[in-house]
């Protein structure tokens, strides 16, 4: 008999004042997220809705690596991913993402580089976040090997 899973992630979202709003979830930091400041009414210097979807995007990305890297047992010696959302008019006539793209910097000892490179391509396809877009992903890999020092 299998156990199937099933998570839920409640958050809360309050208007404050004018287009800000306080986020908060149960045993974590509120975060305060408004309107950009490229849109009508925008704040500058506070999370936007559209960082928050790009971080949520390249942050599971980034930890579902992490997570095949320990399952496969890759050594990952050093790793960013770096995003980009792209908000233009969409070819339905509407305004919003059109594509968001992941720059993956992975470092890892020169023997596991193809091991590496598979895992971060594999992350792309089985990241939750991005499965739930609309939206298409467009994933790029640096893999660099690094010598470590034994001692």
């Amino acid at each position: 008999m299998t156990t199937v899973k099933a998570h839920r992630f409640p958050v809360s979202v309050e208007w404050q004042e004018g287009r800000l709003t306080l986020a908060t979830a149960a045993g974590k930091p509120d975060l305060e997220v408004a309107t950009p400041p490229e849109f009508k009414g925008g704040i500058p210097g506070v999370w936007t809705p559209e960082d928050l979807l790009v971080t949520a995007t390249a942050a599971c990305y980034t930890v579902t690596l992490l997570a095949i890297a320990e399952r496969t047992r890759i050594e990952l010696l050093d790793l960013t991913v770096d995003g980009t959302g792209h908000v233009e008019l969409r070819d339905d006539g509407r305004f919003g993402f059109v594509a968001i793209d992941l720059i993956a910097n992975v470092a890892v000892e020169p023997e596991a580089v193809d091991a590496a490179e598979r895992a971060a391509r594999y992350a792309k396809d089985a990241c939750l976040v991005s499965l739930a877009l609309d939206t298409p992903v467009h994933l790029e890999v640096r893999v660099a090997a690094r010598e470590v020092a034994r001692a």
